[in-house]
């Protein structure tokens, strides 16, 4: 039995379309149907991998795929389904939780209490780096493995990255403890 499942939210042709197909051929998916908030709602909660299709877009629905109209092709459908589980996967891969915080690695955002910072590509690796280690990352170490740099050369580069960056979360969030400057070096704590 897959993982993936498809919920059809008050969109009984498309079930009945998809049920009976489903006879024939082999999804890689589930299929339910759900007629009310309430079901829906229970049904999210004992799943971890779902896509909702509807006819409309509601709002206060995540993973969720509108149609307003059946396609001709059915195939056509399928691999529209297929395609937003791919999406939908990628996008839950791309979320770190560091903290209280949540980064994502692809918009290169960093959340909370829906606040968002905008981070450079540099910066998201500064923090995946040092949130991966329990001892401090000494600003060699972070020369070489974050910029590739040969740990002989004397440079700042770290250092003011590392300002800035600690700046942004403070102006952002308040929290001038996320990343903490140590005697041998820089810490996720």
């Amino acid at each position: 039995m897959s993982n993936q499942n498809l919920l059809i939210y008050k969109y009984t042709p498309l079930y009945h379309l998809l049920d009976e197909l489903s006879l024939n051929f082999n999804f890689n998916f589930n299929i339910f149907f759900v007629d009310n908030e309430k079901l829906l709602k229970d049904k999210i909660k004992s799943i971890k991998y779902y896509l909702i299709i509807s006819d409309r877009k509601y709002l206060d629905l995540d993973n969720q795929f509108a149609i307003d109209d059946l396609p001709n092709n059915i195939l056509k459908l399928v691999e529209k389904i297929n395609i937003e589980f791919l999406r939908q996967h990628f996008n839950s891969q791309s979320d770190l939780k560091i903290k209280r915080y949540t980064i994502n690695l692809n918009s290169r955002e960093m959340l909370y209490n829906n606040i968002k910072l905008k981070l450079t590509e540099k910066e998201i690796n500064i923090i995946f780096y040092l949130s991966k280690l329990i001892k401090p990352a000494s600003v060699n170490e972070l020369q070489e493995k974050v910029w590739s740099y040969n740990s002989d050369i004397e440079t700042h580069t770290v250092e003011t990255h590392i300002y800035r960056l600690r700046k942004k979360i403070f102006d952002t969030f308040g929290d001038d403890q996320f990343i903490l400057s140590k005697k041998d070096g820089y810490q996720i704590k």
